[in-house]
Order: C-alpha cells, then sequence, then structure tokens
C-alpha cells in the first residue's frame, strides 16, 4: 500500500503536496477548491482523490487573509458560563456554522479596555463582524471598525448608530406587572443590580411605571452581581426592611432563584405568601425545585435576528442602523398566585 503521509508529518498538508501528488500545478488545485472555478474535469477529480487521501483541508483563514475578510464572527461576551449566556452563544455559534462562518468567542471582563482589546484582536483577523452579547464598544472603536468596513451588532442593548437586536423589555416588565395584579398583589418589589447593564435597567424601570400608573409603589433593592448569590442578599434585604412584598419581579432568573431560596428558607410560602416573577426562562425555570413563572427569550429567534441584520448590513454598508426589537412570552408555571 503507498504511504499517503506529507513528507512534513505533523504539519498541516499543504496545496503544494496536493499538486505534487496529482501531478497539477498548484493554480489547478486551488481552482478545484473555488466555487466556479474554471477546471477540466479529469483535473478536478484528480486533485480530489489526491486530497482525500492526503487528508487535505483548504486554509479558508489564509484565503480570508488575502481576500481582505475572512469568515470569521466574533462573539464577545463576559458571563460566558451563565446558564442564559451560553444559551445565547450555543445559537449564535450554530446559526454562523450554517451560514460557512465560524464563530470565535472572545470572554472579556468589565472594562472598556478589555472590550477594545478583543475587538483589536478580532480586526486584526479581518473578522468579517463581530456580535456583542455583553459590554458596550468605544466610541473610538465603532469609528475605527467603521473605516475597516466591519459590522458591529449589538444584542440587549441599544447603542446610537449602531446595529441591534434586542428583547421588548418594556413589554415584558408589563406583563410581569399585569400577571401579579391579577394576583391582587399590592406590595410591590423589584430585585435588580447594582450597576445594571441598559437591558436590566429598562425593565426595572418599565415594572416600576406600570406600577405607578395603577397607584402602586415599587420598593427596588439592588445587590452587586445579577446571580443567585445577589438574589438572596437581595431577598433578605427585602425581609430586613419593613413588611414583606407580596410580589416580586427579579430582572433575570438567577436572581429569581436566589431570592426564592431564601423566602422559602425565611418560612415564606411561595406562591401563598409571594409571588415571583423572573426573566429569561433558563432550563433550570423549569425544575421541580423552581417551576418559575417567567419571562421567555428565545436564543433561537434572537440568532436567527442577528443573522438577519448581518446579511442586510454587508447587502447595504451605508444604510441607517438596524433596529430589532423581538417579543418575550410570559411562562406560567408555580410561582405566582392562581387569580382570585
Amino acid at each position: 500500500m503507498p504511504d499517503t503521509r506529507d513528507s512534513n508529518q505533523g504539519r498541516f498538508v499543504s496545496a503544494q503536496a496536493v499538486a505534487e501528488r496529482a501531478g497539477v500545478s498548484r493554480s489547478a488545485v486551488s481552482r478545484a477548491f473555488t466555487p466556479g472555478a474554471s477546471i477540466a474535469p479529469a483535473t478536478l477529480a484528480r486533485v480530489r482523490e489526491a486530497a482525500a487521501a492526503l487528508g487535505y483541508q483548504v486554509n479558508d483563514l489564509a484565503r480570508g487573509l488575502l481576500a481582505n475578510r475572512s469568515r470569521l464572527v466574533g462573539l464577545v461576551t463576559s458571563d460566558a458560563d451563565s446558564p442564559f449566556r451560553a444559551q445565547m452563544i450555543a445559537a449564535l455559534s450554530l446559526a454562523l456554522i450554517k451560514r460557512s462562518n465560524v464563530p470565535a468567542i472572545i470572554s472579556i471582563g468589565p472594562t472598556a479596555d478589555e472590550v477594545a482589546n478583543a475587538s483589536r484582536q478580532l480586526l486584526r483577523y479581518r473578522a468579517e463582524a463581530t456580535v456583542f452579547l455583553s459590554g458596550s464598544p468605544p466610541a473610538s472603536l465603532v469609528e475605527l471598525t467603521r473605516r475597516n468596513g466591519q459590522p458591529l451588532v449589538l444584542i440587549n442593548r441599544a447603542e446610537t448608530g449602531l446595529d441591534s437586536v434586542h428583547c421588548d423589555d418594556r413589554d415584558g416588565a408589563q406583563q410581569a406587572f399585569e400577571a401579579l395584579r391579577m394576583a391582587r398583589a399590592s406590595r410591590f418589589a423589584v430585585v435588580s443590580r447594582a450597576n445594571p447593564s441598559p437591558s436590566l435597567s429598562a425593565r426595572e424601570h418599565a415594572f416600576g411605571e406600570f406600577a405607578a400608573a395603577s397607584g402602586f409603589e415599587v420598593r427596588v433593592v439592588r445587590a452587586g452581581c445579577a446571580d443567585y448569590d445577589g438574589g438572596q442578599k437581595a431577598a433578605r434585604q427585602l425581609l430586613a426592611s419593613g413588611a414583606a412584598p407580596d410580589a416580586i419581579f427579579c430582572v433575570n432568573d438567577l436572581m429569581a432563584f436566589g431570592t426564592l431560596d431564601h423566602l422559602r428558607g425565611a418560612g415564606l410560602r411561595v406562591p401563598d405568601d409571594v409571588s415571583v416573577i423572573g426573566f429569561d426562562d433558563v432550563p433550570s425555570a423549569a425544575w421541580s425545585s423552581y417551576r418559575l413563572t417567567t419571562l421567555r427569550q428565545d436564543p433561537r429567534r434572537i440568532a436567527l435576528e442577528v443573522i438577519s441584520v448581518l446579511d442586510r448590513r454587508l447587502a447595504d454598508p451605508d444604510s441607517p442602523p438596524i433596529s430589532v426589537h423581538f417579543p418575550v412570552e410570559l411562562v406560567v408555571r408555580e410561582t405566582v398566585r392562581a387569580r382570585r
């Protein structure tokens, strides 16, 4: 049996090695793997046979750099291990792969410098676009990407002059308030985080506006992080200051889980004594230990909207900023009292 190993064993098989095995020129190999290129059928067959024998794969990154654009799409995110963020990364990665892109996930910290450094790396690799799942790109970086023709898309953030895809936070807050009001609640509270993101802030303020319009005050408690521990700390603050609320809107599910566990540990019955609503509908919201009523953001819907925005932006680079709002759905489980 002939030896099919490349002479540079341990390295990627080169197009030159394929050309030598097939007895053709290097340019013929390039044409064989370029859609629509002119090449004789017999030559194409020899090249494909040699490539299969050697295990050759086209270097799309090198091709992209030669064309001044790769198929890379950067996904810039913090808290990549949080449930909803992980769902979003998975949905976006799958949608991008179906679009023949290569998702490049870059996890960042909270500072503007870290956001900027991540984006500059993607510019160096000629990324086709960058999607921000969290963090706001500095104005100087936005201008730099524009000069280089790289689209930016923000998820759940609204920045002037940038394309964005975000859920209808205001409508979600209204659905939450109405569901709690129908349960005959009268002592409302919101559990949020200190220095909230624009999306979390929009949920908090919209809920307060709808409550005020119906003649109710809302107690807002904030914790340092929008996670399980933050939810527990916020619930502890609520119970330590004044009468316990009978309705709590949490700006995300993780805070709702911490809130629920603290309330139950303090002897309160959910939903008999207090109703709780979250936001996101992460998988654990349906677990029997929580059965959380929440607002659902569909990660697959978001991913498809991002792809649509990218396609529209690349087709018309000079069009006005694209802003897409997608609806959220109230998922009723067992943490809100039934209507009396």
